[in-house]
This record gives structure tokens, C-alpha cells and sequence, in this order.
């Protein structure tokens, strides 16, 4: 019985350490660790925050009839250049019952009321010719006359504008013909011939008939969210890119920062504007998708080194590298770190071009 324990227990030990020999082996075998370094580089860095919008007009002028009717005919179309006063599109007028018979029955009245003042008026006219009376009495008469003469005018003229929204003698004042009120650009034409249109008073806001604005005139308009808008003031250059025309950029100035912001899907939005700086080689159409970027700081030619590189002390909070100093030697080294685009991060001081910083991705050795 003891013999077989003294035998498992040398069997034991001899397997025990013929494992510790094999695994120490194996150790030694592995490839060793191999650390990579990269060198810093000159290279200009923008640090920047993006905005979403569109392209928009800086004014938009929305035409509105004075008077409702149909549709009669159409001028212009959209993309049209006109100038102010330029014939837009002409009204016809659907009369009102009840105000074309009111108009109606005033011409009638002032008609009878300047029949009979006419008479009054040849009898004085009768009298004054035989002596009765004198010629202050007559050109009394006289004034009533014309008085009334120029009342039923006036009704006669009031009734063809309520029937047909024109008389004779207004011309280019006739409610009928809706003119440009500023020289641009016909954005839109939101009606056709035969639609029916309201006019624009108090109480409506009335149809609209064309949209005009100045394409020479742009802004960008956008949102940014709440996280952002510290970040940004009023004068910041932008960078445009619209979506629609591929490999253009256009330069814009920031003007405006709503004072309120406003909630959307869940978070708090906040409006911007920035007047755009046109080239004249490019067209650009109202409305269409762009981004923003928002230079909030950029550097030209200075020392910089990829932001992963980088770690910070735990106790002070300060940036430092590891720089390689010999074979799979490193030490530390403290940087000041300045302007950062989010990848790349400006170094002013603690490293050189000649530096080989540690990377902390460990990469074995493959066999070729």
C-alpha cells in the first residue's frame, strides 16, 4: 500500500514538472511584443461644428390680389426675371349679387336726384336769361347740378367696378391686373388658369398668385442643437456644401443665433443664419439641402499628432506621450496640446518632428 503511494506520488510530481517545463517553453517561444510608433507632422487643422439647413432667399415677396375672382391669364412662369410693376397675371371677377345690386340701385338714385336737379336748374337757368333773378342764385344751382352730375358718375363707375373689378379710365389701377410690387425672380406660380382666388384684407390673408425674390441675395438657414450653439458666434466664417452641386464650396459669414431655441424630436434646436457669398459662375436654387461647418478655430502649418496617441496623467489631468528612446524603450513626455479637429490634435510644445511616439495597439511580429 505505501509502495503505491510513493509511486503515484513521484508519478505526480514528475508530470507537474514536465507541464511547468513545457508551458515555460512555450513562453519563450512567443513572438515579443513589437510596439509601434508614428512621428508628429505639420499639417493645418480646422475645428469645426456642423449645421444642417437649406438654401434660402434673404427676402421673399408673396404677391396677393386685391380683389377675388378667377384666374383669367397667366404671365410668367417660374425662373422668370421681372421687373417691378411687370404684368404678373390678369383677374376676372366674379360679381357679388347682392353688392352688384346695390350698385345698381345707387345709379338709379343719383340718376333721378340729377334729373331733377336738372330741371331746377334750366328753370333758373330761364330765369336768370328774362331778369328775375341774379347770377350768384344761378351759379348756386349750377354747383348742385354738377354735384349730382359727378355722384352718378361715380355710381356708374362703382357698379363696373364691382362688375368686372375695372372702369375706364384706371389703366395700370385696375384691381384686375396683379403687378410685381419688387424686381427678381418668379420662385413660384402656386395657381393656374381657372383657380379661384380670394383677396387679401383683415380678415384673410387672401390667395397667394407668385412668390418673387432676388437669387443674387442668399442665405443659409439651419439648426444647430443645444450641445453646440456655446460654441459659436455671431461673425465665425462658414464653409457651404450643397448637396446638389458636387465639389463646390461656398464661403458665408454667421449673423445670426436665435435667442430660443425650440424643441424637435426630442431635443433643443436652435436657428442660425449666414449670409451666403455667391459665385457668379453658379446658380444656386432656392431651397436646396446644405451643410454647414462652422470654423470655431483653425491653425495653418503647425506640429500635430493623432489624438489616440495621447494620454492624460489621472492625478493631474495633464496630456502626455510615451517617445521612444531605444529598443523597446519609451518614456514620458508632457505637451501642451492646443487647437483639435477631433482626429488630429495641435501639439505647441513638448515634442519635435524627429519624436517616434508610442502606440498603444499592440502588434505581434508575423512570420513571413
Amino acid at each position: 500500500m505505501k509502495k503505491s503511494v510513493t509511486v503515484f506520488i513521484l508519478l505526480f510530481i514528475v508530470i507537474s514538472f514536465s507541464g511547468a517545463m513545457y508551458y515555460l517553453y512555450s513562453k519563450n517561444a512567443e513572438d515579443p511584443i513589437v510596439y509601434k510608433t508614428e512621428n508628429p507632422t505639420k499639417k493645418s487643422i480646422v475645428k469645426k461644428t456642423v449645421a444642417t439647413g437649406s438654401i434660402v432667399p434673404l427676402e421673399e415677396v408673396i404677391i396677393k390680389p386685391n380683389i377675388s375672382g378667377v384666374i383669367e391669364e397667366i404671365y410668367v412662369e417660374g425662373g422668370d426675371i421681372v421687373k417691378a410693376n411687370d404684368l404678373i397675371a390678369k383677374i376676372k371677377v366674379i360679381p357679388n349679387l347682392s353688392a352688384l345690386n346695390n350698385a345698381r340701385n345707387a345709379i338709379r338714385s343719383s340718376k333721378i336726384s340729377l334729373d331733377n336737379i336738372k330741371l331746377k336748374y334750366d328753370r333758373q337757368k330761364l330765369l336768370y336769361k328774362n331778369g328775375v333773378i341774379s347770377k350768384q342764385e344761378l351759379e348756386v344751382d349750377e354747383v348742385s347740378y354738377e354735384q349730382a352730375n359727378q355722384t352718378y358718375i361715380a355710381a356708374k363707375e362703382n357698379y363696373d367696378i364691382v362688375k368686372t373689378g375695372s372702369t375706364k379710365g384706371l389703366g395700370k389701377s385696375a384691381n384686375t391686373l396683379i403687378r410685381s410690387t419688387v424686381g427678381g425672380m418668379v420662385l413660384e406660380m402656386p395657381v393656374e388658369v381657372g383657380n379661384q382666388v380670394i383677396q387679401s384684407n383683415n380678415f384673410n390673408e387672401g390667395t397667394t398668385i407668385a412668390v418673387l425674390a432676388d437669387v443674387n441675395k442668399m442665405i443659409f438657414e439651419g439648426k444647430v442643437d443645444e450641445s453646440e450653439v456655446g460654441k459659436i458666434k455671431e461673425g465665425l466664417p462658414l464653409e457651404i456644401t450643397v448637396g446638389a452641386l458636387e465639389n463646390i464650396t461656398f464661403e458665408a459669414i454667421l449673423d445670426y443665433i436665435a435667442p430660443k431655441g425650440k424643441l424637435e424630436n426630442g431635443a433643443i434646436q436652435f436657428e442660425i443664419k449666414a449670409t451666403l457669398k455667391k459665385l457668379d459662375s453658379v446658380f444656386i436654387r432656392a431651397g436646396l439641402s446644405a451643410n454647414a461647418s462652422i470654423i470655431l478655430a483653425k491653425v495653418d502649418s503647425v506640429l500635430s499628432i493623432k489624438e489616440a496617441l495621447v494620454q492624460f496623467d489621472q492625478k493631474t489631468k495633464k496630456a502626455y506621450v510615451e517617445v521612444k528612446t531605444g529598443e523597446k524603450a519609451f518614456e514620458r513626455k508632457d505637451i501642451e496640446l492646443g487647437v483639435s479637429d477631433g482626429i488630429n490634435v495641435e501639439v505647441k510644445e513638448g515634442l519635435s518632428l524627429d519624436d517616434e511616439i508610442k502606440v498603444w495597439n499592440i502588434i505581434k511580429t508575423l512570420e513571413n
